[in-house]
This record gives structure tokens, sequence and C-alpha cells, in this order.
């Protein structure tokens, strides 16, 4: 056979070596141990003291701690009033561009991840500049009050402008990298065809197809607001990040709890949600 094809069959011996499974597990291990070693050593800081041994106390003391319900709450809300408005506002222009406009994504590309070189120092002073000039200026007009509820300490809404605005870069990334993965123009093409209204080709033929982009930027913006500290701070607000700082100051071992909790929330929140693409794509 091998005379018939002038192929001659590849020994043993002159196979290219298959490089060895080891290396993967050292790296994992390595990986493993960056990643666990900080989390394993918070968490026995804060169940172990040398006078009262192993305990468990700093957990129980958060469902007691003062503010501890109020600036969760509070960052919650943030976070899902960021996530609606900053996919309102991204989905339909892109979606807008790449039907209408192609010739402007490099533009867009650029508008969007320009926050990523703005130091965040820099963009919270330029916001309270502009929140202190605003009120002298606006004060005779009858747009000073919507200035004043904007910063209502219950919920501040120029927080959720802000984080809007810092969280762009990463939510454009994932949309564009859903939106690479599927033909546009041909679905909503053939929907309108159909005689489908522009809401009903957004919300029942793009939005299911981008079900995974979708969740990845809402979890990262969730992630981004839980965790945010120099805006909010600067601006004289205490959401759950501030909250922690300003606890650690008199109760260490609490504030690494409370972060060591809102650390595993994330994660388990991520797994909850890769666990339930996984099965929909094996589908």
């Amino acid at each position: 056979m091998a005379a018939l094809t002038g192929l001659e069959p590849v020994s043993a011996a002159t196979r290219p070596p298959t490089r060895p499974r080891v290396w993967r597990g050292a790296v994992f291990l390595l990986a493993a141990a960056y990643f666990l070693v900080p989390l394993c050593a918070s968490l026995w800081y804060t169940v172990y003291t040398p006078t009262a041994g192993v305990s468990l106390a700093a957990y129980g003391e958060l469902i007691t701690a003062d503010g501890f319900a109020r600036s969760l709450s509070l960052s919650l809300g943030l976070a899902l009033a960021t996530i609606v408005l900053v996919l309102l506002l991204a989905l339909p222009a892109m979606l807008a561009v790449r039907l209408f406009a192609p010739r402007l994504r490099p533009l867009m590309e650029v508008l969007c991840t320009l926050p990523l070189v703005v130091p965040p120092i820099t963009f919270v002073a330029g916001i309270g500049t502009a929140l202190r000039d605003g009120a002298d200026v606006l004060a005779p007009t009858p747009f000073w009050a919507t200035l004043i509820a904007v910063q209502d300490r219950a919920f501040p809404v120029v927080l959720v402008l802000a984080y809007v605005v810092l969280v762009l870069p990463f939510v454009y990334r994932s949309l564009d990298a859903g939106l690479r993965t599927m033909d546009v123009r041909t679905l909503v093409e053939a929907a309108r065809n159909l005689g489908a209204s522009w809401p009903y080709v957004l919300f029942r033929v793009i939005v299911p197809n981008l079900r995974s982009a979708l969740a990845s930027a809402s979890f990262l913006t969730l992630a981004l607001v839980l965790g945010e500290y120099t805006v909010a701070s600067l601006l004289g607000y205490e959401p759950f990040a501030v909250w922690i700082v300003t606890v650690s100051g008199s109760r260490g071992q609490l504030s690494v709890a409370v972060s060591i909790l809102s650390l595993l929330l994330i994660w388990l929140l991520l797994l909850a949600v890769s666990t339930v693409f996984g099965r929909e794509r094996r589908k």
C-alpha cells in the first residue's frame, strides 16, 4: 500500500515527541497558588486571634454591623442602574454603526476605550469641578433642582453616570466580541423583511444571540461597581467599597471578612452564569 500511494509509514521513532503534560500541571499549580495563598491568608486572619483562637465572630458581626446592609444595597442598586444604562446606550449605538455607518467603527472604538487612558483621580476631579461650577451657573434656572437631585445621598445618580463611563471600555469589548460571532446584517434584514419592528428586532432577535456577551458585560460592571473606591470616596458617598475601608480602621477582621464574602459572591455568580450558558450551548 505504501508503494502504491508513494507514502512511507511513519514509525514511532520518527514521530515528533509530544510535550510533557507535567508543565501544564506546574503552570496550573503556580497560578492556583498565586490566587489562593493570599485568599487563604486573609481567611485565616479573619477566623484566628492569638487570644481567642479560631472563631467565626467576625462573620457573625456582619449581620449587625452598622452600615453593612445600607452600603451593600446601595452598591447593588448602583450596579443594576449602571448595567441597564450602559447596555441601553452601548448596544443600540454599536448596532447602528455596524448596520448604517461601518466607517465610524474605528472612531467609536477609540471613544469607547478612551476612559482607560484617563486616570480616575483626574476623572473625579473633573466631576467635582463640574458639580461645583454647575451649581452656581444653574442656580437661576429650573435645572438647578435636577443637579441637586442627581447628588442625592440616598441614591446618587451622579455615581451611576460616572460608572457608565468607567465600565464603557469593558462593555464595548464584550459586546463587540459577541457581535463578531453573528451575522448581524443578515439577521436584521431577514427580520425586517418579515415585518418585524426595530424594537422586536433588538429584543427578540439580537439580544437572544448576545446572551453570553451581555452576561459578561453585566458581571464585569457588577465587579467594578462593587470594588470602586476612588470616585465614590472623593465625591463624599459611602457605597460598599468605601464602607469597607472606613470599617478597616477600627475593625480589621470585619473588613477583611466582608471583602472575602464579596469576592466569593462574585465568583459564585460568574460560575452560575458560566454553567447556565454552557448548558445552553450544548443544547
